[in-house]
């Protein structure tokens, strides 16, 4: 095993960035970035606490459920999940984040990196509304970098090809669940019932989740 330690060793293995891929970040929100957020329906929020403790939380909704406050400030609204809470708790000792937006099919993403707040409530609240439900909070991100990333990872994994995915030969998630954890005191059976899509549905936008 051979262990890379320093900047310098990590530059003469990789080599320098192209210039293009170098100076491609932005402070702020270009009227495309603007349309991508717009059309993206997923993201995924990455937190670290003050002692480097890792999260990185999947966060989904209509696209457009990200609103745009300003050229350099961005919300995304909370809904209800297993109420851990670690991301959120890792943006009160840490405010940096990073964020990437999705857009099914395609290949590019757009990554937002920033300093992050907690917001209770705000009168762009009411934008974030879907079926009835209003946000009991949002994480308000001050753009400090923005940018596109290329297409190449998600080419690699062919994650939009059904005919490139690999054979899925996992457990159902109720499995899953009693299989891993094994405090578990539910049978399959009741937990197939907790996790089928049906009950699922009903649980989306509720708090009991």
């Amino acid at each position: 095993m051979s262990e890379i330690t320093t900047a310098t060793e990590l530059r003469e293995l990789l080599g320098e960035p192209h210039p293009r891929a170098a100076t491609k970040d932005r402070a702020t929100l270009h009227p495309r970035d603007r349309q991508w957020i717009a059309t993206s329906p997923f993201v995924v929020l990455a937190t670290s606490d003050a002692d480097g403790h890792c999260d990185a939380s999947p966060k989904g909704d209509p696209a457009g459920f990200v609103q745009v406050l300003d050229d350099r400030t961005i919300a995304i609204p909370e809904r209800p999940g297993n109420r851990r809470a670690d991301g959120y708790l890792n943006v009160l000792s840490n405010p940096h984040v990073g964020v990437i937006f999705l857009i099914p099919g395609r290949n590019e993403t757009l990554r937002v990196n920033g300093r992050a707040r907690l917001v209770r409530d705000a009168p762009y609240f009411d934008d974030m509304i879907v079926k009835g439900h209003r946000p009991v909070l949002a994480v308000e991100v001050a753009i400090e970098q923005i940018f596109f990333h290329c297409a190449k990872a998600f080419m690699r994994s062919s994650l939009w090809k059904p005919d490139g995915w690999p054979q899925d030969d996992l457990p159902n998630a109720a499995r899953l669940a009693k299989e891993v954890q094994t405090n578990l005191t539910e049978t399959v059976e009741q937990l197939e019932q907790r996790y089928s899509p049906e009950n699922y549905e009903k649980l989306l936008y509720s708090t009991g989740g």
